[in-house]
């Protein structure tokens, strides 16, 4: 019987890594639910819970302010009822994005871990560049990344690997030495349609269950594991 090589660190593997926003670097559901609260309560709707928003984050604003006005109406909102409201919850947003919104444990360390490794770093968000960047400012975590990606349409969307493709090409680097780091089903479909190696935390808005019977690479506890994973030589 061939013998297996011995693992090897995968920080040795790979030359970047991508991470998730919502639900993987931050939990910005207390301040996602406040402006959707303001944005129901503008339109004399009952308000949701934080548990209720969480479970609408992961598609953009568009569709988090369709699924929130959907279940406060009980049925689909007509078009001009939808863009009304957008605006009324940007605005809140824009207004305070990072008020009860917190830096999940294990971020910042991991980031400065990869970073002194030579790993160059990137977000890959479904969240519009108008919250992202000032986001990713107010919780001190920008200075990290070389390279932050939005999606600006339903395309780039994960589980789409538009983007993920788009960031092998401006660092130069194979799918297979991209790291994707997140928290739901799409960030693990996007990067398996990308062929990059996939973790994901169980920390985040989708429940553990739901992530390992989406079979990524890796089931993190803690973002502080990327820097210890293992994974056999090639």
């Amino acid at each position: 019987m061939t013998s297996r090589p011995p693992p090897i660190r995968l920080i040795k593997r790979i030359r970047a890594v991508a991470f998730d926003l919502d639900g993987t670097l931050l939990d910005t559901a207390p301040d996602l639910a406040s402006a959707t609260n303001h944005m129901l309560g503008a339109m004399h709707l009952p308000s949701l819970s934080d548990e209720q928003v969480r479970s609408m984050i992961g598609d953009g604003v568009e569709a988090l302010v369709e699924r929130a006005l959907a279940r406060a109406l009980n049925q689909l909102p007509p078009e001009p009822v939808l863009r009304t409201a957008i605006d009324r919850f940007k605005e809140a947003y824009s207004n305070a994005i990072f008020v009860r919104s917190r830096i999940y444990p294990g971020v910042k360390e991991t980031l400065r871990t990869l970073g002194d490794a030579g790993l160059r770093l990137a977000c890959v968000t479904n969240k519009s560049a108008g919250f992202t960047a000032p986001l990713l400012s107010a919780a001190g975590l920008a200075g990290h990344f070389v390279h932050i990606l939005c999606a600006t349409g339903p395309a780039d969307r994960k589980p789409s690997p538009a983007l993920l493709r788009t960031l092998c090409t401006q660092l130069d680097v194979t799918p297979a030495s991209l790291l994707m780091v997140g928290d739901s089903p799409k960030d693990i479909r996007a990067a398996r349609a990308a062929g990059c190696p996939v973790a994901a935390v169980t920390y985040g808005y989708t429940a553990e269950a739901l992530i390992r019977a989406s079979a990524p690479d890796w089931v993190l506890q803690n973002l502080t594991e990327v820097p210890t994973l293992e994974t056999l030589a090639a």
